[in-house]
């Protein structure tokens, strides 16, 4: 791939060793402030290095590594998590960054897409994925949760910035200078390696779903099973979450791998789209399951309802019949039938018992007890 180096560097005042001086203070004079936010963008830095020969260098600040670096002498990578937009603003003219690049990388809910500038520079934006342990899920119940985490390269350059608690990149950084002889491709090797480590992630919280998918499903179809409509809901919606993640990111990784000029570069890349493929398998599958196993359980939820709704209409006509024959007797008519007989009590209160249990029988033998 063929990328151009951004202009000249040109590093901010942030960056810029400043002459100090002495200032007298006293407490009466001292004027109270809010504290403001740092502007520097090291201050929201995990980690940056300067690589030459896919070699990590020591002992150099990051003015020098990047003066270095855009001389020709290696790349400057550097991490940042969750910047702000001060932050990311300072390294407008340190990396030669547009600004619609720096105002997609600080949004935090940043739809997957790839972009190429007029300088070369290459803009790829991703969500990440992590599984919810079933012992930390909140009030929602949800078992996966999203961040974002943005690439952009150039000749010289690649800068990661990562919103979220999930997908961080150290381990990422940590494999890659293990493997030198990969490092030493440049910026494209860290996104081909911020991407595979994602759509690993991907794949992981994939097989953790199916667990979630297959206990409701043998919840479900139990004999004395719960329909548990509100997780099946609720795994519904975490799973079109993950379709909205993968499936943009499908055709980014495509187009990446078709632009590579480096053969075993684009073979990486196509491994990488083959994985999103098998996710993107994974995910429409158990949504297409849990359509299935929500219809199974609303009509079994009805079905029980209606057993429900028989059992007390059936008890509701056992009692009828006493409460019918007590009425009649408590108003207290002067001719009514074993009024003034001795049996009388003990007559109709076995008339009662016969015609519930007669009722009760036919009940049962119709199922509806």
């Amino acid at each position: 791939m063929n990328l151009s180096l951004p202009g000249r560097l040109n590093l901010p005042a942030t960056f810029r060793s400043v002459p100090l001086r002495r200032v007298p203070w006293s407490p009466a004079t001292a004027p109270v402030v809010a504290p403001r936010p740092s502007a520097d963008p090291l201050a929201a830095a995990i980690d940056w290095a300067h690589y030459v020969e896919g070699e990590r260098q020591a002992d150099i600040d990051f003015p020098t590594a990047c003066a270095r670096a855009a001389a020709g002498s290696g790349f400057v990578w550097l991490g940042l998590f969750e910047p702000s937009a001060a932050q990311l603003d300072a390294l407008r003219d340190v990396f030669g960054l547009h600004p619609l690049a720096l105002e997609d990388a600080g949004n935090s809910r940043q739809r997957p897409k790839l972009e190429r500038y007029d300088d070369g520079t290459l803009f790829l934006s991703l969500r990440t994925l992590g599984y919810v342990d079933t012992d930390t899920r909140g009030e929602g119940g949800e078992i996966v949760e999203t961040g974002t985490a943005t690439v952009l390269v150039g000749e010289w350059y690649a800068l990661t910035v990562r919103h979220g608690r999930y997908g961080a990149l150290q381990p990422v950084r940590r494999h890659l200078e293990a493997r030198p002889e990969h490092l030493v491709r440049g910026p494209i090797a860290v996104l081909h390696a911020v991407v595979d480590s994602a759509v690993d992630d991907y794949l992981r919280v994939a097989d953790e779903a199916s667990d979630d998918v297959e206990e409701i499903e043998s919840h479900v179809f139990a004999v004395r099973g719960t329909p548990q409509v509100e997780r099946i809901y609720q795994l519904k919606r975490d799973l079109i979450e993950m379709k909205r993640t993968v499936a943009p990111l499908n055709a980014a990784v495509r187009r990446l791998a078709e632009a590579q000029d480096d053969r075993e570069m684009r073979q990486y890349f196509l491994d990488v789209h083959d994985h999103l493929e098998q996710v993107r398998e994974q995910v429409g599958s158990y949504d297409e399951l849990m359509s299935s196993i929500l219809q199974a359980a609303v009509a079994r939820l009805s079905v029980s309802e209606n057993e429900d709704m028989r059992k007390i209409s059936a008890w509701v006509a056992i009692a009828a019949v006493p409460t019918m024959v007590a009425g009649i007797y408590g108003m207290n008519f002067e001719f009514m039938p074993e009024l003034h007989s001795p049996w009388g009590y003990p007559v109709v209160i076995a008339g009662m018992v016969a015609v519930c249990l007669l009722l009760y029988r036919n009940f049962r033998r119709q199922g509806w007890l």
